[in-house]
């Protein structure tokens, strides 16, 4: 990210997700993507009757059942302070609830972090135009999207930019569109919690926020609830208002004349800024109103001499939706809610996203005129928009609105989510409870999970026993991404795709990469290279490509194809109803044997076994007919799981082995972990100084547990 923010305190419940979806279904919604970031979906009858199937049916209150939904106590305690970062990406609204979110999180006691970056919106829809094409936009949001993912990680385990303060992450918060989130928690082997700007939980009142329902042949509830599968709701974020003081041009402007209104489109990037500018200036005139006008992104308003318009830079909407009698906006959800609990009627002018439903949702509840998509914007409709605004029965509305949303503990709710989550059994330091577990001590037969705090005074101890290099990085949350395999066609056609990408990639390489630094120095206009050091950096460049070229295609060839196949294989009896047995976890070429001689023992003892079974079984439940179906599952198992067994020996051998080699190779990323870890540990020794020599709690525990046969130790998971 482009900006790594200090610590929260230096400035101002979902339900679990489930797998829904079923490829088997009579037929499929036609889907279309327009170009405002939305999709709209057409529910045909037989699509929505299979789909509910698979759907919890919606209750009387719109709401999926009350049981995976109850609402969590806000006054839930939480004993372990831990380090979070939350990792925000989007315009200002988007990120100031999660402000909120951090100033209540630090209330319980945790040390809080926001990862932000400057933001605008160029391109709003899911698939980019041919201007954005031609103009490079693709390249600078790949630019874009890589300095995020860095400031993402960096802002894991790098010190506060201010204060210098070590901080090494121990949860992490994030919008789903910060991307690096789960990376970031696989790699630390932390609890990661998504939250989101919007409705996310299935009801029937509206549908999803980015779909739109088309001829639905559903009754209008009932496509509203099945919308939000196809493609969190605690209540609204808000932080406590910050101290500002209006600079005196604003003041005096607000001093001078009648309640001005406001208009604004944030980090949107206009088009055409000059023209919006006197749309809007002629609807103000129309209503004889005044207008204090955000310049925003585009820098809307650069003429000035009207003494009814202040173009305003920056200042919190807290405290400037006070001072207004209506707001005019893009419709994000965080500008939106803050609009409404001030209680000002509101008028949208939507861009993309989710920004037409909330000027939906204005708009039937009668706090705002219908929304007015940006295109269609001139100074006659939004003049007509402001003017409903205005009127009294509005107003009223927007303060019913208001006074609803004050009864709201929105963010509690929320924090209340995330420590429902958190694992608590895994995080706690086995001598000092209260404190987070970073280490794991591994002298013993059964490791121990230590915090900074016990580490420092096992070391103050001076225990003859307790060495610091028998601690390893401990992460209570182990992260595996896994890609599934449903059946032997799909993987190895998946596989082999992969495969035959790389080795073209690699092949046109050899040739192409060593042109293209000759390409890129004769571009550069700086001073030209020596010819030798050119010709050495081609010949690299050729030579690199030859490499990747032979390696990627033996680990395609020997691991990444037979373990699709063995899988698919394995899997396949899935397809007509069948269990399979949970494999253990490959981490290294040890786990990755052990699973090959298991697969391969199971393959062919499952396959003859089943050939048997399978058919008696069938004829017990169903007779002839089961007898039928018992003899098919039986011819097929025979084929399939000790081919899958048989393939498994290199598969999952090879898995393993090629996990080993990539953990010592990117061993340096854990070497990063270890090294901000221990200077945290430092600085922890340098502002607590344990005075009176070491904790007796936890010198007394620690030889407790050291004492202990290894079957009566805490089960404490492993490094990693």
């Amino acid at each position: 990210m482009s900006n790594l923010e200090p610590d929260v305190d230096a400035g101002p419940q979902p339900p679990p997700y489930s797998e829904t979806w079923s490829h088997d279904l009579v037929e499929t919604p036609e889907i279309h993507v327009p170009t405002d970031g939305r999709i709209d979906v057409e529910l045909g009858s037989k699509f929505a009757a299979a789909y509910t199937r698979f759907f919890p049916a919606p209750t009387e209150e719109g709401l999926i059942p009350a049981e995976s939904n109850d609402p969590v106590p806000a006054n839930v305690q939480w004993d372990i302070p831990l380090n979070i970062v939350i990792q925000v990406v989007g315009s200002r609204g988007d990120v100031q609830p999660f402000v909120a979110l951090g100033n209540e999180l630090q209330r319980h006691g945790h040390r809080v972090r926001l990862a932000t970056h400057p933001y605008m919106v160029k391109n709003p829809g899911l698939i980019p135009g041919m201007k954005t094409l031609r103009e490079g936009e693709i390249q600078r949001k790949r630019a874009m999207i890589a300095e995020m993912l860095d400031g993402c990680w960096k802002s894991c385990i790098e010190p506060d930019p201010q204060t210098r303060s070590p901080f090494v992450a121990q949860a992490i918060i994030a919008n789903p569109v910060s991307f690096a989130h789960v990376h970031c928690a696989q790699a630390l082997a932390i609890p990661v919690h998504l939250m989101f700007t919007m409705p996310w939980t299935s009801t029937r009142a509206f549908p999803h926020p980015l779909a739109n329902i088309k001829d639905s042949k559903q009754e209008p509830r009932l496509a509203n609830y099945l919308s939000y599968g196809m493609l969190d709701v605690c209540g609204f974020f808000f932080r406590d208002p910050p101290a500002y003081t209006a600079p005196p041009d604003l003041a005096n402007f607000l001093a001078s004349g009648p309640t001005p209104i406001y208009i604004g489109f944030g980090s949107i990037v206009i088009e055409d800024p000059r023209g919006l500018t006197t749309a809007l200036l002629e609807a103000v005139k129309m209503n004889g109103a005044r207008a204090i006008i955000s310049r925003g992104w585009s820098k809307i308003g650069e003429d000035a001499g009207n003494d009814n318009i202040f173009y305003l830079d920056d200042c919190p909407h807290e405290w400037l939706f006070q001072k207004v009698s209506a707001v005019v906006h893009h419709g994000g959800a965080g500008t939106t809610a803050c609009g409404l609990l001030n209680a000002r009627p509101t008028v949208v002018v939507p861009f993309f996203g989710d920004q037409a439903f909330w000027g939906q949702m204005i708009a039937s509840a009668k706090a705002g005129p219908p929304p007015i998509p940006h295109k269609a914007l001139n100074s006659k409709n939004l003049a007509d928009a402001v003017a409903f605004c205005l009127t009294p029965e509005t107003a009223r509305a927007a303060s019913d609105i208001a006074n609803r949303m004050r009864d709201e503990n929105g963010v509690q709710q929320a924090v209340a989510s995330f420590h429902r989550q958190l694992p608590r059994e895994r995080l706690g330091c086995d001598l000092a409870p209260r404190q987070p577990a970073t280490w794991l001590y591994t002298r013993y037969e059964r490791p121990m999970r230590l915090s900074n705090f016990a580490v420092e005074n096992l070391c103050l101890a001076q225990e003859h026993k307790f060495k610091r290099r028998d601690l390893k990085h401990y992460g209570p949350s182990p992260i595996v991404i896994k890609n599934k395999r449903w059946d032997p066609i799909t993987s190895a056609g998946s596989a082999g795709y992969r495969l035959a990408s790389d080795v073209t990639t690699n092949a046109v390489g050899i040739f192409a990469d060593p042109a293209k630094v000759y390409i890129d120095n004769a571009k550069s206009g700086s001073e030209p290279k020596s010819q030798l050091k050119l010709h050495g950096q081609a010949a690299l460049a050729s030579v690199n490509s030859i490499d990747n070229l032979a390696l990627g295609a033996i680990k395609g060839g020997m691991v990444d194809v037979p373990l699709a196949l063995a899988e698919g294989f394995r899997n396949a009896p899935k397809l007509w109803g069948e269990s399979v047995k949970e494999q253990d976890e490959i981490t290294g070429w040890k786990s990755g044997t052990a699973v090959a001689g298991k697969s391969f023992a199971y393959g062919f003892y499952d396959g003859v076994g089943g050939f048997f079974y399978k058919p008696y079984q069938g004829a017990k439940k169903e007779g002839i007919l089961g007898f039928a179906k018992g003899c098919g599952k039986g011819l097929t198992g025979i084929v399939a799981e000790p081919v899958s067994g048989a393939l498994g020996l290199f598969g999952y051998a090879g898995d393993g082995i090629s996990k080993s080699i990539d953990r010592a190779v990117h061993g340096k990323t854990r070497k990063r972990i270890m090294a901000a870890k221990a200077a945290e540990a430092e600085d922890l020794r340098r502002k607590v100084p344990i005075e009176g020599g070491a904790d007796a709690d936890v010198l007394k525990e620690f030889y407790r547990l050291r004492a202990l046969p290894a079957k009566e130790q805490p089960d404490v998971g492993s490094s990693a």
